[in-house]
């Protein structure tokens, strides 16, 4: 106890302690300072996206006909330029992405200064929210539109509007209901990942006749090439001259490139310079390049998937209405299939598909009751699914 007459040392008890004690005590105190200012992420309330399975408890070669991949594979010429560029991969991309875009100007009878590529067509739309959105601003999509259109909106804090669709498809009357003062951007796919429904020429002619002119209409024509109907017209052949209306395609489905991460974006010479001037350095990798060039060239292997598509879409729908399996008409690669008049529910078939290796995408995260989503594989997988299907339901 202090003896000291200073009233400010009263009360004060002082101990004496080992070097190596208090070389302690001082790192203990340290390390909880340094806990307790570590860095922390902001909290976002961002719903997250959760791709088709690959793998399902242990499945020994499974079937994996979840994620819309294409039935065939990419071209043997666009491999042949991603093996031939393998030696290469040390040097930087084109920046811009220049022999593509050359490329895609002339199979489209397009401007190249009106495309931008990005890492997959959802980098377009992650430009485009970041370009357009603050926080408040209003996106319109679809009930059960392409979930990433409206996770990207809200990666940018603008407020996400859902319009109703009538059996599953999107409708233009809703939509135009949802439209105030505050919005900004309104996402269609069209056809519609994962209803497969669409809207006709005349109904996105009229959609857009009726947004006002400063709202960015934003078409997903990521499966156009399925899609042969006299009442259908791709978003770029419909809007190629509008400078208000974004189109995004897609190399993941018809092309096969699903794992190189490559897509576009057609718009404006000026919504497409904003975007470069915002667009990450290289965002489209050498091999994407090589093999999406070449992909767009090979107009006999891009006939060939379609063929394969239409044939085995007509097979697999007529299986489906002969099981009481309700499913779209065939408009893309892959069906919502619904079980309410079968015996058996959604989550019965994933189970029993899945015991036949077969493994098809759950419909939760889209809030679509007793349904899934069948992609059209190729010839084996196709064949295995007939049998399996057959075999549950009965």
């Amino acid at each position: 106890y202090s003896s000291a007459a200073s009233d400010v040392y009263k009360r004060q008890v002082v101990f004496i302690l080992p070097q190596s004690c208090i070389y302690s005590i001082y790192r203990y105190n340290l390390c909880i300072k340094q806990i307790m200012i570590l860095p922390k992420p902001i909290k976002l309330k961002v719903e997250r996206y959760i791709g088709g399975l690959s793998q399902f408890r242990k499945i020994d070669n499974p079937i994996k006909l979840s994620a819309n991949e294409s039935a065939l594979g990419p071209s043997p010429k666009a491999i042949q330029a991603f093996e031939k560029d393998k030696d290469k991969i040390f040097k930087y991309p084109e920046s811009e992405s220049s022999s593509l875009r050359e490329v895609l100007s002339e199979k489209f009878n397009i401007d190249p200064k009106r495309i931008i590529c990005g890492s997959g067509s959802d980098q377009i739309f992650d430009l485009t929210c970041h370009l357009f959105l603050e926080p408040g601003d209003e996106v319109i999509v679809t009930e059960f539109g392409f979930i990433m259109h409206r996770i990207y909106a809200s990666l940018h804090k603008a407020k996400v509007i859902l319009a109703k669709e009538k059996n599953f498809k999107a409708s233009v009357d809703e939509i135009l209901k949802k439209v105030t003062n505050k919005t900004k951007i309104v996402f269609i796919a069209n056809p519609n990942n994962p209803t497969g429904t669409y809207l006709t020429k005349n109904e996105m002619l009229n959609l857009r006749k009726k947004l006002r002119s400063n709202i960015l209409m934003v078409v997903d024509d990521a499966y156009f090439e399925f899609l042969n109907s006299d009442d259908f017209t791709s978003g770029l052949d419909l809007f190629k001259d509008a400078a208000n209306v974004l189109v995004t395609r897609t190399f993941s489905k018809i092309y096969g490139l699903a794992g190189l991460r490559l897509g576009w974006g057609y718009c404006s010479e000026e919504i497409i310079d904003a975007m470069y001037q915002i667009k990450p350095p290289f965002n489209v990798n050498r091999a994407a390049l090589a093999a999406g060039v070449e992909a767009i060239k090979d107009n006999e292997w891009t006939k060939r998937a379609i063929e394969h598509n239409t044939l085995w879409a007509k097979k697999i729908f007529s299986i489906l209405e002969e099981n009481k399996i309700v499913a779209n008409e065939p408009t893309a690669n892959f069906f919502l299939i619904n079980f309410d008049k079968t015996k058996i529910n959604s989550d019965e078939a994933f189970e029993k598909l899945a015991n036949k290796r077969l493994i098809l995408r759950k419909m939760e995260q889209y809030k679509i009751p007793n349904s899934l989503r069948l992609t059209i594989g190729n010839e084996q997988a196709n064949e295995h699914f007939i049998q399996a299907i057959g075999s549950i339901i009965k």
